[in-house]
């Protein structure tokens, strides 16, 4: 006995079936959307830790030593703030895709014409995605020229033993 013995195709099954595949690529979407939070969420969780290791540094610190760590302190800070603007952003745009989604069972289960309101969502999510990605490309900009190896660092030399 078949799977198709057991359910004789119907216009409604094969047509639950067509939505239940429109509904797998936005469901694609939200797994890289997940992924993409993932290496967010990661970047802040260092950007956070390093600024946790620079606080009794700068409460300590005087003079040159102090402005270096300040600026940097508040580099950091910066980018705590855009980490979070992307997190958001991503965040809204699966939810977006989410109501995507719901909104394909609503119309099969309703009849209901929400084609318009699909479209829009997507769209908007879309627009969050490539937001969140453009936010993200900002703080590793941010990151990397800030974060500069200092010029006594590059140029210093060992002193030769005897």
């Amino acid at each position: 006995m078949s799977a198709t013995d057991l359910l004789p195709p119907t216009p409604e099954l094969t047509h639950l079936a067509q939505i239940i595949q429109l509904a797998v690529a936005p469901v694609f979407l939200l797994a890289g959307l997940g992924a993409f939070l993932n290496v967010c969420a990661g970047r802040l969780a260092r950007i956070i830790d390093r600024s946790r290791q620079l606080e009794p540094r700068v409460l300590a610190s005087r003079g040159e030593e102090h402005d270096r760590l300040i600026e940097e302190i508040r580099v950091l800070d910066r980018r705590i703030a855009v980490v979070n603007n992307a997190i958001f952003t991503t965040v809204l745009a699966a939810v977006l895709i989410s109501l995507v989604v719901i909104l394909l069972f609503v119309a099969f289960l309703t009849g209901t014409k929400v084609g318009t309101a699909i479209a829009l969502l997507f769209m908007g999510s879309m627009i969050a995605t490539g937001w969140g990605f453009a936010i993200f490309l900002h703080e590793t900009r941010l990151g990397t020229r800030t974060i500069r190896v200092r010029a006594h660092i590059l140029e210093h030399e060992a002193e030769e033993h005897d």
